[in-house]
């Protein structure tokens, strides 16, 4: 059986439950985990150590959260206030759980999703969403790793071209991968609205509802947007439902023709503000 998993942000707990309500077994399963293994959680560390012991049975795209562990853990950027990262910076294996890190993918198909953080541009199609991935990468496996990291952060180019290269090129990417709700019908990307989908800004959309999109008769499933909740339809899964805020961690089978919903209840809620 092969299912998707939703964001776990350090909720180990509730990830090992819900393996267990799905009687995951690594012989014959597959799960693909949609971002944001750690951070906001209790347990960063060993959800990473979980993840990785599944070897081939689990695979997972790169969230915002690991991305900023990579930033934090290489000086990039601060600690944030409620960042809960401490167990994988002071582990002696933290050098290996970084490396691990980024050798993950920020896009794959599973069972004929395409899988992604947090969404797509809606003039990308699934081959260029890959290749853009692709690119970025390559970045994150490289021996400049530290100085490709801080050109990750910022909101520009809010709008995506062919003809971007080098930095512009990559946080663009990034941005639409591990950050998008919300876009313009010509896909220019607003990042400061953080409610459902009925909060809009005036002249934007849900990115899987911008009209054309080039994904569109193709399945994506998506985390990262907490605050939507689970969206179950043909073409959409999206899975983020609140697990670290004391909702529920999802997963959802997606093989053999099954799209069975299974939950279980996180036991512990981030703090207020975090």
């Amino acid at each position: 059986m092969r299912f998707l998993i939703g964001d776990v942000q350090g909720c180990d707990a509730a990830l090992g439950r819900l393996l267990d309500a799905i009687g995951y077994s690594p012989s014959r399963d597959h799960v693909v985990l949609l971002g944001d293994l750690v951070n906001r959680g209790p347990q960063s560390l060993p959800v990473l150590e979980r993840v990785a012991a599944l070897g081939g049975a689990a695979r997972c795209v790169l969230g915002n959260h690991d991305l900023h562990l990579l930033a934090v853990a290489h000086g990039v950027r601060p600690e944030h206030r409620s960042d809960t990262l401490q167990d994988v910076l002071r582990s002696p294996r933290r050098a290996h759980w970084l490396d691990w890190l980024r050798r993950q993918p920020l896009a794959l198909c599973e069972s004929g999703w395409l899988c992604v953080h947090a969404g797509v541009l809606p003039g990308w199609d699934v081959d260029q969403v890959l290749a853009l991935a692709g690119e970025v990468e390559a970045m994150l496996r490289g021996e400049a790793l530290s100085e490709f990291l801080p050109n990750m952060y910022g909101n520009e180019p809010a709008r995506w071209s062919d003809s971007l290269q080098g930095a512009d090129r990559w946080r663009c990417v990034i941005n639409a991968l591990t950050r998008l709700r919300f876009c313009t019908a010509d896909g220019t990307m607003e990042f400061h609205t953080k409610e459902g989908a009925g909060a809009a800004p005036p002249g934007h959309l849900p990115w899987f509802d911008v009209p054309g999109r080039l994904t569109a008769g193709r399945p994506v499933a998506c985390g990262h947007w907490s605050t939507l909740g689970l969206m179950n339809l043909p073409e959409l899964l999206a899975l983020d439902t609140g697990c670290v805020w004391g909702g529920a961690l999802t997963a959802v089978r997606v093989d053999g023709g099954r799209r069975d919903v299974l939950q279980v209840a996180c036991d512990q809620a981030a703090a207020p503000g975090a």
